[in-house]
């Protein structure tokens, strides 16, 4: 007789075994992992955060540039859709006097021939038709003439305002595009960084500290030498920009609590009552350029091939700006970036 008892269930005490030993073998195969990819050294680690820093920069630039032309097109689809709302009241007004011609005209038993032109299906072939226009008053083809030039206008407006919308919408997609794209760059230097120790990363900030005032102090003081401003306004734009030495770099900021690069450098100008573009690229053509050996404090210094950087010279060697995430306002050696040429603000 076949037996119907049930297969014998493992007992917990197995199971839990079991699971443990599953454990036990993912840790391992773990550890042999990061055992096979040893940890980054230190030098290897700053060298990709700064140029992760680098690259979040240039992708500040450019959103700071969307950012720029987004203001300069909302004004502009502001203004254009204000005009044509007035533009429509106006031919509003024409249409309401005309019609009121035409009541006053039928009331004394007939319609003028400019109104039946304007209420004509096809007013190009009533003008065919039309022996003279002398019977149109003044008056009457003035306000056809003014209601046409209106239409006309109102078309072009139209057309024109939804072009800029249009646009409008690509620059803030383009805006957000940017804005990830910095945020990428950053969160990643960010994870290089916490493979680290809290001792490394301290060495790492002397050390960037020590770079920032070589041949120069300490990069909240600095040795200026004589280098006198280039001009008044120069000079008291720089010394809204010495105000700001230890305030935070910020992508995207332009102050008064903390900068990126151009942000410091147009919010200082600001502040000496001239108006200087918001990206470092445009403000690399917003004055006269300069070699190193006529630089004037106040002077704007224009740093790597892209003109990503910007900054103030100081004097002596020496520039003040906003230099990267991590870090604040300061005076660094001119010789720490490549150099590519000095704008005059005239």
């Amino acid at each position: 007789m076949a037996s119907h008892r049930r297969p014998k269930q493992p007992s917990r005490a197995r199971v839990t075994v079991l699971t443990a030993t599953a454990a036990a073998a993912v840790a391992l195969s773990s550890q042999a992992a990061q055992a096979a990819e040893p940890k980054p050294s230190k030098e290897d680690v700053k060298e990709k955060v700064d140029k992760l820093y680098e690259d979040a920069e240039k992708a500040t630039e450019k959103y700071n540039g969307a950012k720029e032309a987004q203001g300069k097109l909302e004004k502009q689809v502001d203004a254009l859709q204000d005009k044509v709302a007035r533009g429509q009241d106006e031919l509003n007004d024409l249409r309401d006097g005309l019609g009121s011609m035409a009541s006053a005209q039928y009331r004394t038993g007939g319609i003028d021939p400019a109104v039946q032109l304007f209420l004509s299906s096809d007013p190009d072939s009533y003008l065919e038709k039309a022996s003279t226009l002398d019977q149109v008053s003044a008056k009457q083809a003035d306000t056809l003439q003014q209601i046409q030039s209106k239409q006309r206008t109102l078309a072009q407006q139209r057309q024109e305002a939804q072009s800029k919308v249009k646009d409008l919408a690509d620059t803030r997609k383009q805006l957000g595009e940017q804005k990830d794209e910095v945020r990428a760059k950053l969160a990643d230097a960010q994870k290089l960084l916490n493979t680290l120790t809290a001792q490394e990363r301290a060495a790492l900030a002397k050390e960037d500290e020590s770079r920032a005032s070589r041949d120069g102090g300490t990069s909240s003081r600095a040795d200026l030498g004589n280098s006198v401003p280039a001009s008044q306004r120069a000079s008291a734009a720089f010394s809204a920009a010495q105000s700001k030495i230890g305030t935070p770099y910020v992508y995207g900021a332009s102050g008064p609590s903390s900068f990126d690069c151009s942000g410091l450098t147009s919010w200082a100008y600001a502040q000496a009552g001239v108006s200087i573009p918001r990206t470092s690229e445009a403000q690399a053509n917003a004055g006269s350029r300069l070699g190193m050996s006529q630089l004037q404090q106040g002077d704007l210094v224009i740093f790597y091939g892209d003109l990503h950087h910007v900054g103030f010279y100081a004097g002596n060697g020496q520039v003040l700006h906003a230099p990267k995430p991590g870090a604040s306002v300061r005076y660094e050696s001119i010789n720490n970036m490549p150099f590519q040429f000095g704008v005059r603000i005239g």
